[in-house]
């Protein structure tokens, strides 16, 4: 009861300036001031003046942080963004995805699964899933998937080859061609319609 009394007189009003615009300021005995705006929003300033928070009559919150940090809440979206100082911009939403926006252009983004996108300003994309998968993308559409199992996919315009940990390459070219490379040397190649045309052990 003593510290809700407390609170309560650090609280009180020391002025209370009434502009014609129909704007309020009230300057609090712990040096705040709030600034009530006709359409409802409120502006706060600290007693340091270090930090700002705005508070919109559409629900929208913005704080500028003593460390200069704009934090923006969205209501409707129940989104928030963060910009920081040296550029970096990040935004969390409600389904608990974030993206981070880097000032050289690059965008992580971190899903609610845990998969992890990154698309860099030169094109290229990288996909790092939960369960070790990596998926990443050329400028030019070239994709690489390396597995958890060891396994590495290439997709290209020309072919789709399949690499196995015991050294086993298999490649399927844009024609139906399929060639089988075996660690152990073997050498299968099938034509488009599956016919086998080398078959070299």
């Amino acid at each position: 009861v003593l510290h809700q009394e407390r609170r309560k007189s650090e609280e009180e009003v020391q002025e209370k300036i009434e502009y014609r615009d129909g704007k309020v300021e009230e300057v609090l005995t712990d040096g705040r001031r709030i600034i009530t705006f006709r359409n409802g929003t409120k502006k706060e300033i600290s007693a340091d003046k270090r930090m700002t928070t705005i508070s919109f009559f559409n629900g929208d919150v913005k704080k500028i942080m003593p460390d200069q940090r704009v934090i923006y809440y969205y209501a409707d979206a129940q989104t928030t963004h963060t910009a920081y100082p040296d550029g970096l911009e990040v935004l969390r939403f409600p389904n608990n995805q974030i993206e981070k926006h880097y000032p050289d252009g690059t965008q992580e983004i971190v899903f609610p699964d845990h998969t992890v996108k990154c698309l860099y300003s030169d094109g290229f994309k990288e996909t790092f899933f939960p369960d070790g998968t990596v998926v990443k993308v050329e400028k030019n559409g070239d994709k690489i998937v390396v597995f958890s199992n060891g396994q590495k996919e290439v997709h290209t315009a020309q072919f789709k080859r399949r690499e196995y940990p015991d050294g086993t390459v298999k490649t399927v070219y844009c024609n139906g061609r399929q060639e089988t490379k075996y660690s152990t040397g073997r050498v299968r190649i099938k034509d488009e319609g599956g016919n086998i045309i080398l078959d070299k052990k």
